[in-house]
């Protein structure tokens, strides 16, 4: 069965609770995007009808940048009341057209989100990371780079699978840029991490290029073990390693030809 979307969602069971390395200059276009974000999901919220709701208008859904034309149809498991009680049934449902053409929605997933915990997920990789990677690229580089890996991540995603009619969401692909991004400009730097041990919380302190290495590990994985074997819970995980290795590159860029000013000195935690 295909699954109604796939969403652009990390799976690290560490939890980055701040790092060392203090911004120099106020982040305005890593709050913007957030706002942007949370304005997003909240008329996601309030919009209903997946068929015909912001998701299905402004979701990447690969099929459509293959075929424009193309009516994606999805399957969906419903709860139904039957003599013998309620069950789950099957149905299959077309997606109503977008108003925008297919490749603005490589931008505009980027800022949708499929539930509480996605987005909040999301925005708190970004507020951690974001706001250093801004200092060294600029405001407007940075909202090049955030756009720019955000795109290529869908895209990493789209060559997987080009005929998909699985919606695509989430700010992940681009946060993943900015993440790449971060593992390039500060390799000394470390990473005050929640680690939830079973019932146990503990905090640790792990360098950022390891914390950030292991979770590039498990999109690169589990993204191969995607290609022989069903989307491991709807995850697109091609976005999340493309969009990272766009950042890195990037990243390397800007240390050869600096924008921004250089990093201050690491704080104790």
């Amino acid at each position: 069965m295909q699954r109604q979307k796939f969403y652009l969602s990390r799976r690290l069971n560490m939890i980055p609770l701040r790092d060392d390395i203090p911004s120099r200059t106020i982040p305005w276009v890593n709050y913007v995007v957030i706002a942007l974000c949370a304005l997003a999901f909240l008329a996601q919220e309030t919009s209903h009808d997946e068929s015909e709701g912001i998701v299905a208008k402004f979701a990447m859904i690969p099929m459509r940048l293959s075929d424009p034309d193309a009516v994606p149809v999805i399957e969906q498991e419903r709860a139904v009341q039957t003599p013998r009680g309620i069950e789950v049934v099957h149905v299959q449902q077309e997606i109503g057209p977008s108003p925008i053409p297919p490749w603005m929605t490589l931008i505009t997933c980027m800022f949708l989100h499929g539930g509480w915990m996605h987005f909040l997920g999301n925005m708190w990789f970004l507020y951690i990371f974001g706001d250093n990677v801004e200092d060294r690229f600029g405001h407007l580089g940075f909202a090049g780079l955030y756009l720019g890996t955000g795109i290529l991540a869908g895209l990493s995603h789209y060559f997987t699978d080009p005929h998909s009619p699985i919606p695509t969401l989430g700010a992940s692909g681009a946060i993943a840029g900015v993440m790449g991004a971060y593992a390039v400009l500060y390799p000394h730097a470390r990473v005050l991490t929640l680690l939830p041990l079973i019932v146990i919380f503990t905090t640790i302190v792990v360098p950022a290029p390891i914390f950030l290495g292991i979770w590039f590990v498990i999109q690169l994985y589990s993204g191969v073990g995607s290609l022989v074997g069903e989307p491991i819970a709807g995850v697109a995980w091609w976005a999340h390693a493309g969009g990272f290795a766009a950042g890195m590159i990037a990243a390397f860029a800007v240390r050869r030809f600096p924008v921004g000013p250089p990093p201050v000195s690491q704080r104790r935690f």
